[in-house]
């Protein structure tokens, strides 16, 4: 099993979320985060400066069984690109175990649903 952990722009959140429905990947969690880059400027709208520096993101954590490593890792690349600086980074950890809390059942079955 592989944790992946992908940092987004919150614009590309719906597209990426499509991708990985439609690459079958059945849960994921996300939360808004904000990071530093190295740019630091500021913009000027409608009178107010605005620093642009604190950058807001979307940050998803999924769970895959190896053989799903790929496929989730194209899904989130394809729908994120958009060719510009600050599309984002993937991450990918080795994960050692999964439990489920209902059933006590450990291992990467309880990544997913089995069909019956």
């Amino acid at each position: 099993m592989k944790k992946i952990e992908a940092i987004i722009r919150k614009s590309k959140f719906d597209e990426v979320k499509e991708a990985l429905h439609t690459a079958d990947i059945e849960w994921f969690s996300y939360a808004d985060i904000r990071g530093v880059g190295t740019d630091r400027e500021e913009r000027i709208y409608r009178g107010i400066v605005y620093d642009t520096s604190f950058i807001e993101r979307i940050q998803l954590s999924i769970v895959v069984r190896d053989i799903n490593v790929e496929k989730t890792v194209d899904a989130i690349s394809s729908a994120a690109r958009t060719g510009e600086v600050g599309d984002g980074r993937i991450f990918i950890y080795p994960a050692e175990d999964a439990i489920s809390i209902r059933t006590g059942k450990h291992g990467d079955t309880t990544l997913y649903t089995e069909k019956k």
